[in-house]
Formats: C-alpha cells, structure tokens, sequence
C-alpha cells in the first residue's frame, strides 16, 4: 500500500479538524421530550412525519418540530421538564419550534404562537435554561418565574401578566411588563404596542387558575421526593401512593388496582420520526412510569413502580424488572408508522361525566384530574365494597369538553414481548380540602373488573 502524499494527509487533517468544530453543534442538540399532559376536546398533533395533523393523544411526547392544535371544543396543555407549564384554550396552534439540550445542561425551549390563546407558567428552576415564546415579529424571552397570557389574532396580539415580569423584544423597542399590566401589539400597524396597567378578565382564566392550583398542590404532597425532573409528579401524588417495600425499596402504585390489572393493558404505540415507535399510556398519571424506573409485580400488592434511572435518557418501551414467566410484556410494531391503540383507551369526544363508576382494575382511568377529593380513601371504599360511584367537581368553565384521554385515530394489534429501549437525551362524603370536591356511594360485592369493561388478559393488545 502506498503512503499518503503530504497534501492528500494535510486535506485528511483539515477535514478532522473541521469534524470536531461540527461535533459540539451535534452535541448541542440533544434530543427532548416534553409531555402532552392534558388533553380536552378535539386537540390535534403534527408530528412532523409527513402525516399532517392527526388526533392528540394524552401522554404523548412532544418533540422538536411538532404543532400542536384545538378545534372549537379543544384545550391542552404541556409540562416541561421542571413542572412550567404551557395552556392553549379552543382555536389555537402552536409550534415547538426549538426543544434541545445544551452540553452544559441547560434546556432550550423556543415555542411559537400562531393563533389563539396561550397561558405559560413558567417557574425558572434552572439558570441555564432558555424558554422563549414568539408571536408574529415579537419574542419573549423568561428569565424569572412569571405566569401570562398571550392572545393572537390576525390583526393584534395582547399579551397579560398575572404574576412577576418580562421584557418583549418587540420591532417597535423593548416592553417591560410587570404584574397586572397588559401590552397590546397592533400586527398590521408596524407592531406598535400601547400599555396598560389592568388585565382584562377572560373566560378561561379561570380554568387556568384551576390548573395551576393543582399542580401546585400535588406536586410536593407524595412521600418520595427525588425525582430530578417536575413533569408528572403532581399526577402520581394524586392517582397514587408511594410504599417502601422490604426487597423493592420505594414503590408507586395507581389506586383503582387489583391482581387481574397490568399497568400496559391501554394506551398506544406511536411513531416518531428518528427513533421508532414508543409505548404512550392511557391512564391520567401515565408518564413518568412509563418513560423511566421501572414495573416490577410485587406479590401480595400488583404490579408497582420503581422511581429510576433517570441519567442519560426516556425509554421508548416500559421496563420490566423480572417479568412473571409467560407474561405478554409490550412489544412495538416491527414495521409500519401508523398509531396502533391497544385496550380500551379514553375517547376525547363529548363532555366529562359528572358521575363516574369506580371499580378495582381501572387505576384512575375516566377521573379527571383534581375533580374529586382525597381517592386514597376512595379507593379503600372500593376495595372494601367493590365499587362505588363517584360525582365529579363540575369544571371551572360550563362548556362541553371531552374527558381526558386518547383520541380514535387509529387502532390495530401488536405481539407483546419482552424488552425496552431507551432514547438518548441528557356511601361517604370525601372532602379533604383538596381542588375538587365529589361525593361517593358504594355498592356491596366485589367486581374485579374494570368499568371499561377488558376481556383481553392483562397487558395483552386486543
């Protein structure tokens, strides 16, 4: 073999030296996801595959690139990594135009408004992360904790602050906002703005308020406290309960469970462009469970959770540790990019049930969050009786919304199987002082069975 010629060795040179400029660019650009945490009415996605947009799913990860949307009916909302959080309320689109993660750790967030209506409430844990909002020629950019308002239409944007500031970098200069202030950005006028020092009353400041509430209420009320990330904590305080396990350690377990329930038998297997398909979970409390830790099934309790591994990366498959022989563990499709539903998912369509029949092996699915108070002692009734039947808190707007859950875009079967894969990413009154109130009636007799009505074994596709 011939030796290199020195020019030939000198273009090898420059061509891995300019390799390793490029490489930080690379690492600059982790790979995010944030959750799609609530789901109400007619929400679609956008995943960027070349599908255009399709039924939202509750769960779901949301990735860079992706557009989010509500019809007439539709709200949604989407936490971040340390708990902020973004609502759009009905006729409203947003891009997640940017959600990376620099090498130092810090995230990047860069959303954009394009019509509609959107609450953020932003809590700033992190120095190094940036969270930007755009609309039309104007940027937000948060550094400190804030809660706001933002409205866009085609001819003006008004943007309200309900608690801390901001700065907009507007076309017209700078607009510092602090709270109870409002700026208002005439879009077809040279995006010349006017300030006012009041906010005016919306519809659904009331539901956002509502939200917020919940979220601070449950997000410290568990008893495990070491999860390094926000985003589905306040759900797993309120549709469960933590237990130390001698063997196991800490344990999470949804309430509503029984020996018959798999925490894999709803939800949905969705593609992503990039990294395949990943296991999206029906139930209201189903995200962190699913994307790190793991599922073990703990003789005499169920199936429970162990809070972990969350270095390095979010499974795309749920983890099993020592699966029981035989056991349908899930599998994704092998081929193919269409959503595949798996159970009885909750459908978007219609209003949320006032009244709701609660039974062992339904683990908080048709329960809107926050709507009914203290399900700890709720679920002991249904262990004792069986069932009972629980009134919701009516919701903070009288509109018709659908409950939260799945959407009905598609629907298929899968073979279950072992292994996961991992993505790489840097008759009482129940009252207890919580956001919703309900009443509960039992009933005598032990069903099992969960109200949806399965047929299928645990964690088995139907």
């Amino acid at each position: 073999m011939s030796k290199p010629s020195l020019g030939r060795s000198f273009v090898l040179m420059v061509g891995l030296a300019l390799a390793l400029m490029v490489t930080p660019a690379f690492a600059d650009s982790q790979v995010r996801i944030v959750r799609l945490s609530n789901v109400e009415g007619t929400v679609q996605v956008d995943r960027n595959a070349g599908k255009g947009y399709e039924n939202a799913f509750l769960n779901m990860p949301m990735v860079e690139g992706m557009k989010l949307a509500t019809k007439d009916n539709g709200r949604a909302e989407v936490e971040f990594e340390d708990g902020s959080t973004l609502r759009i309320t009905p006729k409203s689109s947003m891009e997640f135009t940017k959600l990376s993660l620099r090498d130092s750790g810090g995230r990047v967030s860069t959303l954009t408004l394009r019509t509609g209506q959107a609450y953020v409430n932003y809590l700033a844990k992190q120095k190094d992360d940036e969270f930007t909002l755009a609309f039309s020629n104007e940027t937000v950019p948060l550094t400190r904790p804030v809660h706001f308002r933002l409205d866009v239409d085609a001819s003006d944007a008004v943007l309200s602050v309900f608690k801390g500031d901001l700065e907009v970098q507007s076309a017209s200069g700078p607009v510092n906002l602090s709270k109870n202030n409002s700026a208002t950005f005439d879009l077809l006028g040279g995006d010349k703005y006017t300030v006012a020092k009041n906010i005016e009353e919306d519809p659904y400041d009331a539901w956002d308020r509502q939200q917020v509430k919940y979220q601070q209420e449950y997000a410290s009320k568990g008893s495990y406290s070491n999860y390094p990330y926000g985003y589905g904590v306040s759900d797993l305080n309120y549709y469960g309960s933590y237990s130390n396990i001698p063997g196991y350690g800490m344990m999470w377990q949804p309430y509503f469970t029984d020996v018959g329930w798999s925490p894999f038998a709803d939800g949905a297997w969705m593609f992503y462009p990039g990294f395949g398909y990943t296991w999206v979970s029906a139930y209201p409390w189903g995200w962190m469970p699913y994307r790190y830790g793991s599922w073990s099934l703990v003789p005499g309790y169920g199936w429970m959770w162990a809070p972990g591994a969350f270095g390095g990366g979010w499974y795309t498959v749920p983890r099993l540790t020592n699966p029981p022989n035989r056991f349908p563990t899930p599998r994704p499709p092998q081929q193919g990019s269409g959503t595949v539903v798996v159970g009885r998912p909750v459908v978007t369509a219609g209003g949320p049930a006032r009244r709701v029949l609660v039974q062992n092996g339904t683990a908080g699915l048709g329960i809107p969050r926050g709507t009914v108070s203290n399900l700890g002692k709720v679920s002991h009734e249904v262990q004792r009786s069986g069932f009972a039947t629980v009134r919701t808190a009516p919701p903070a707007r009288g509109m018709g919304m659908g409950s939260p859950g799945f959407g009905s875009s598609a629907a298929g079967s899968t073979r279950p199987s072992s292994g996961a894969s991992h993505v790489s990413s840097g008759a009482s009154h129940v009252s207890s002082g919580s956001t919703g109130g309900g009443h509960m009636s039992t009933g005598g007799g032990r069903t099992g069975g969960s109200s949806g009505g399965h047929s299928a074994p645990p964690g088995r596709p139907r």
